[in-house]
């Protein structure tokens, strides 16, 4: 993949909204920042879930894989956050979309200036007590596209957890953009190159130490203390998974070798390596470029799956329009030196608050139907409320 492409999937944004108002489309979320001179702070959308959301990020290590660059005596890190519906959390400050000291090796390495803006606040409130309730709360486990980091798909997360999820987000490292405790960065490797099925390998072991949480253990391996009421309270038996791009074939990947996911989605995934293994679960694809027409990879996963499947195409996106480029880059094109032109010859024509509410409702309707066995009407065909989604048959 290319620079200039690599540019442009990251510039995937709506471009109906002129470069002027993009900043303005977005309530800023409590506790962000004033406008001051100096770097912009972009805004994230709120979620629409009735629950405030915690997080917390966890620190695991698989001591049964060594580390493919530190060394003899090291073992496969990888960096995680957890989001959870919270209670109790007017005293906890919310968490940066991701640490200063990623977003610009991140911001560099797609083409823009290192300083050109201040990392996004969330609506996730560090270490907040988890939301009890009388059951057990279903999980879903997300990975990230090539070259990217765990925060990519914050409004899809942060809208699953306000809806009372626990989401769990993996950094693959050395694939990612990322931050160690004890303030390592570490950013994607043309050496190791890890592939789909490495990415599948850290959803399996992240797999056990969602176990370890349920079962009311502490998988962090520097014991740093959970959040109130978090161990113990995953439901083991209602595990989902969504991912975009390579990490939706990390997905299909996944489900192929292991039970424990229910269903999985993935996001405009090219599924390739060639996945030839017979899927009997739930399987979603939102696609965009790598369609079934174009992608034979896509077509040939698909006629695998015995189960209920679903394929949903929205009119005017690229390959990151279902991630949240939708609105933080049309925001920082300005900042950045770039015209409306420029802007418009990278991005698809999906305006961002559309883009915004079909990440909302449709992978939330997709769990809610095959993890909680709430079934809504939005999954069944095309809805007037969504016309830019087309069912695929």
């Amino acid at each position: 993949m290319t620079r200039r492409h690599l540019l442009g999937t990251a510039l995937a944004a709506g471009a109906s909204l002129p470069i002027a108002a993009a900043g303005r489309a977005w309530a800023a979320p409590t506790g962000s920042d004033p406008l001051l001179p100096g770097p912009l702070r972009p805004v994230l959308p709120r979620p629409t879930g009735p629950y405030p959301v915690g997080t917390v990020a966890l620190h695991l290590v698989d001591r049964s894989r060594p580390d493919p660059v530190a060394g003899p005596g090291h073992h496969r890190a990888l960096m995680t956050s957890v989001w959870y519906p919270a209670q109790g959390v007017g005293r906890c400050p919310t968490a940066l979309w991701t640490p200063p000291a990623v977003l610009r090796p991140l911001l560099a390495y797609n083409g823009f200036p290192a300083d050109v803006a201040l990392p996004p606040r969330t609506v996730g409130h560090l270490g907040a007590p988890l939301r009890r309730t009388a059951e057990r709360l279903p999980v879903i486990l997300f990975s990230h596209g090539a070259h990217d980091h765990r925060a990519e798909s914050t409004v899809v997360v942060q809208e699953l957890a306000s809806h009372g999820y626990v989401v769990v987000t993996v950094d693959h490292t050395y694939d990612a953009f990322s931050e160690f405790p004890d303030g390592r960065i570490t950013v994607p490797l043309d050496n190791p190159s890890l592939g789909a099925a490495d990415f599948a390998t850290d959803i399996r072991f992240v797999l056990d130490c969602v176990e370890e949480l349920a079962a009311g253990r502490n998988p962090d391996a520097d014991h740093r203390t959970l959040p109130t009421g978090l161990a113990g309270s995953l439901d083991r038996h209602r595990i989902g998974m969504f991912g975009n791009s390579k990490g939706g074939t990390a997905t299909a990947l996944v489900m192929s070798a292991d039970p424990r996911v229910r269903a999985g989605l993935s996001v405009d995934g090219p599924m390739q390596p060639l996945i030839t293994t017979e899927l009997d679960r739930p399987f979603m694809m939102i696609t965009a470029e790598f369609t079934r027409a174009l992608q034979p990879s896509v077509a040939e996963f698909w006629s695998r799956l015995r189960g209920w499947r679903l394929n949903i195409q929205v009119a005017g996106a690229v390959h990151s329009s279902y991630s949240d480029t939708q609105v933080l880059i049309p925001q920082l094109a300005k900042a950045a030196g770039m015209s409306d032109a420029d802007l418009l010859d990278w991005v698809g024509t999906l305006p961002p608050s559309r883009a915004v509410r079909i990440q909302q409702a449709y992978p939330l309707a997709f769990f809610d139907l095959h993890l909680r066995q709430r079934r809504e009407h939005l999954l069944d065909g095309p809805s007037p409320a969504f016309p830019e989604v087309t069912f695929l048959p």
